[in-house]
Order: structure tokens, then C-alpha cells, then sequence
């Protein structure tokens, strides 16, 4: 293993991020758990970033690539593809989007970036609105409102990026007041800003804030912006890339939970629905979908191997239903781990819903972020069986718990048992 790792850090960047002091390959896993390469078994609460959205090595998803690797694997946009239609069509039904046009990319970065590119040439404008907090990817656009320092290497972009309040409920501004003054409040902030700068083309927003935390907004507040940027035709992206296909249990969409105005103009996927493929796509309107006057192509995305995937990936979501699953034992999952915090000083807040959860932790006694606490529990987590993530903002520290929402109430309970463990341990 240190060989492999000595071989990484010679070949690859340095800023390319590794958990544990000793990094982990992985070389297979089942179900809800992974294995290492020196046999060691994990309960896994992280899926490859929120990828691995059902299970590991699906057996509906391996067979639906085994055979369309036996047929034809990639052709590319320029001819007609079956399996990006079928995929296209289920999904532009289910995005609640009207006359949804849909266009598949590689990853949920390089959807958010030709978001962008659709809502800055519908509206001429190359102004955005993002939220503090927010992370879209790591493209040159991408970066560039992205609005958490951790995750953005440079200032240069060839956007202007405004940053909006709301993303987060409980620091800021605005944590003491009350969901609806807090919700009132970011509104009048959003309808100050807009007067201070020349019309933005769109709003672009997480539901749930991934990196930074799994941090969200009390429900509404993007209905209630929606209603300011109706009335001065400024368009709402919602990056869709962690929140969608019913991860939050509540809703198949993260905009859902702020749904009163409608749905979004553009939304964006990535992550679960390849199952650890790589795909990832944009739903618009057809008049925004169409705008784009210059040809374009994908060579990549929508590839007939990943499409297939996608396909028998999303069926088997909505015959089991997942989400219905995610709100069950996420649940459960969340009770018991605020049952545990409420035991732990350093546990400011758990927070989430279905199994999207965040678990910040600060210096006992004081609201200071306590990162070096946040990499002792992962360590810790890790020699217990169990692995999960870590995010947050400029002045937080989060651990962050996303299995596959096929999580059984057993395996919540056992992740939650080896948390508690991990979280007494430290203190």
C-alpha cells in the first residue's frame, strides 16, 4: 500500500485530496460495504461521494453493462442512441420541468458549466447569483461561483459572481431569527443586491450545500426568491448534483422542498444516478435548451455503456423505493445520532434529511470550528469499519453521512454505534 501511495504522490497533483493519514485503496465492495486491499471489510456511509446511490455491484446495473459492453460501448453524439433517448425521456418526465429538453455530460461539474453557458446566453448577461457556502465543481466556471474558499484556487473567471445569503441556517447574519424573518431577511438582502448590479442571469443554488456541510436554508427560501427573480426574468438553476433522485427522502428533488413557485428553469444531475458511471446532464426548458445558436456535440456524454447503466440504475430506484427508504432509515439514522451528540460537547449540530446528513463539530465550550476533531473521527470511523466524509465553509467543520439509500435499519444502526464510538473517542 505504501508503495501504491508513494506512486500517486510521483505521477498525480498534489492538490489531488486523500482521506486518512494512511490512504485506503478500495478494490471491491457489495451491497452497502467495501473492502480494502489488505482484506479489511467497511460499512460504507460515504458511496464514492454520493455516487454509489443504490448498492455496490448491482447486480441489475453490472448485467444492464456487462451486455451493452457486449453490443457496442460508444458511438458519440453524432449518431442516434437509443439507451440517451430512453434515459432522456424518463428523466425530463420526472424533472417536473415543462417541454424538458435534456443533455448529458460526463460529471456534475461539466453539467453546471454548461448551465451556465445556457443561462448566460439566454439572458446575455454573465452575471450569477450563487450562494455563500456553495460548491459547483472545479471547471474554470465552475470555480468561479463556487462560494467556499477550501474549494476555490483562483479569483479569475469569465463570470461576474454575486454572493447571495441563505445557505446556511444556523451561522451568518441571520441564525437567531426565525425561519420566516430568516427567510424575509435573505429575501430583502437578495432584492438589495439586485439593485446595486446590472440583471443577473441566473440564480444558481444547492438545496442541500454538499461540501460545505450539508447545510440548507429553512424550506421556502428559493420559493421566495423565485418570486423576486420572476419579476425580473432572472433564471433559477438548482444544482441537483447531491440532492436528486430522492436522496433527501422528503422530496426526489432538493428543489421540491421549495417548490411553490413551480419548479426550476434549469436543473442539473450527476453523482447517483450511474451508480458510480459517469454521467451527469442538464433538464431546461426547450426556449432555453435551444438558445445556443453554434453547433455543439458531447463526445462522451450520453455514452450507450453509461446510458445503460443510468437506465437500470433509476429502475431499480423506483421499483424498491429508495426514497421511501432513505426517509425511513434516515429517520431513524438521524434520531440516533442526535441522541449520541446531544452525550458529546463537540457536536454543534446534526442536521439533514433521508440520508444526506452533516454532523458539525466545534472545540468544546466554544462555536470555533474544530477541523483537526473532524479528521480524528474519520480516522477513528475507519478503524471501527466504517467510512464517511468530512465538508464545511470558511468557519466549520462537518463530518458527512450518505449511504446508499438502500440502507437496511441494521446497517444504520451499526454505522451509527461505530459514529458514537468514533465521537466519544476524541474528547
Amino acid at each position: 500500500m505504501n508503495d501504491l501511495f508513494a506512486r500517486h504522490r510521483s505521477v498525480l497533483p498534489d492538490w489531488l485530496a486523500l482521506y486518512y493519514e494512511n490512504p485506503l485503496e478500495i478494490t471491491h465492495g457489495e451491497g452497502r460495504y467495501v473492502w480494502d486491499a489488505e482484506g479489511n471489510k467497511y460499512l460504507d456511509f460515504f458511496g464514492g461521494i454520493l455516487t454509489t446511490m443504490t448498492a455496490h455491484a448491482l447486480p441489475e446495473v453490472t448485467k444492464a453493462v456487462s451486455e451493452q459492453a457486449g453490443r457496442i460501448i460508444h458511438s458519440s453524439t453524432l449518431y442516434l442512441n437509443r439507451p440517451m433517448v430512453e434515459l432522456a425521456e424518463r428523466i425530463g418526465q420526472l424533472s417536473g420541468i415543462p417541454d424538458a429538453r435534456v443533455f448529458f455530460t460526463t460529471s456534475g461539474t461539466e453539467a453546471n458549466d454548461t448551465a451556465l453557458l445556457l443561462a448566460t446566453t439566454y439572458r446575455r448577461s454573465n452575471t450569477i447569483l450563487a450562494m455563500r457556502n456553495s460548491y459547483h465543481g472545479r471547471s474554470f466556471s465552475a470555480v468561479g461561483i463556487t462560494g467556499n474558499r477550501g474549494w476555490s484556487p483562483t479569483s479569475l473567471s469569465p463570470l461576474q459572481t454575486l454572493y447571495v445569503h441563505g445557505g446556511v441556517r444556523t451561522r451568518g447574519p441571520y441564525a437567531e431569527l426565525s425561519d420566516d424573518d430568516f427567510i424575509a431577511a435573505c429575501v430583502d438582502d437578495l432584492k438589495d443586491l439586485l439593485g446595486h448590479t446590472r440583471p443577473p442571469a441566473a440564480l444558481i443554488a444547492e438545496p442541500i450545500q454538499g461540501v460545505g456541510g450539508f447545510t440548507s436554508p429553512p424550506d421556502g427560501l428559493y420559493a421566495a426568491f423565485r418570486e423576486v427573480l420572476n419579476e425580473r426574468g432572472i433564471l433559477w438553476i438548482a444544482d441537483e448534483v447531491q440532492t436528486g433522485w430522492g436522496r433527501t427522502g422528503d422530496n426526489f428533488w432538493g428543489w421540491q422542498a421549495h417548490g411553490q413557485h413551480g419548479p426550476p428553469d434549469i436543473l442539473t444531475f450527476a453523482k447517483g444516478i450511474g451508480n458510480g458511471m459517469s454521467i451527469g446532464g442538464v433538464v431546461a426548458r426547450a426556449e432555453i435548451m435551444n438558445c445556443l445558436d453554434a453547433n455543439s456535440i458531447s463526445t462522451f456524454g450520453g455514452t450507450q455503456i453509461t446510458m445503460a447503466a443510468g437506465l437500470a440504475n433509476l429502475s431499480y430506484l423506483l421499483e424498491h423505493d429508495l426514497q421511501g427508504n432513505a426517509r425511513r432509515v434516515g429517520g431513524l439514522l438521524v434520531e440516533r445520532l442526535r441522541a449520541v451528540a446531544a452525550q458529546v460537547p463537540g457536536v454543534r449540530e446534526v442536521r439533514g434529511r433521508g440520508l444526506m446528513l452533516g454532523i458539525e463539530l466545534v472545540k468544546p465550550g466554544t462555536d470555533q470550528a474544530d477541523p483537526d476533531a473532524a479528521s480524528a473521527v474519520l480516522e477513528a470511523c475507519r478503524a471501527g469499519g466504517l467510512l464517511i466524509g468530512k465538508g464545511g465553509g470558511h468557519n466549520t467543520s462537518a463530518l458527512r453521512v450518505a449511504p446508499p439509500l438502500s440502507l437496511t435499519v441494521a446497517e444504520a444502526e451499526e454505522g451509527a454505534a461505530i459514529l458514537e464510538s468514533a465521537l466519544r473517542s476524541i474528547h
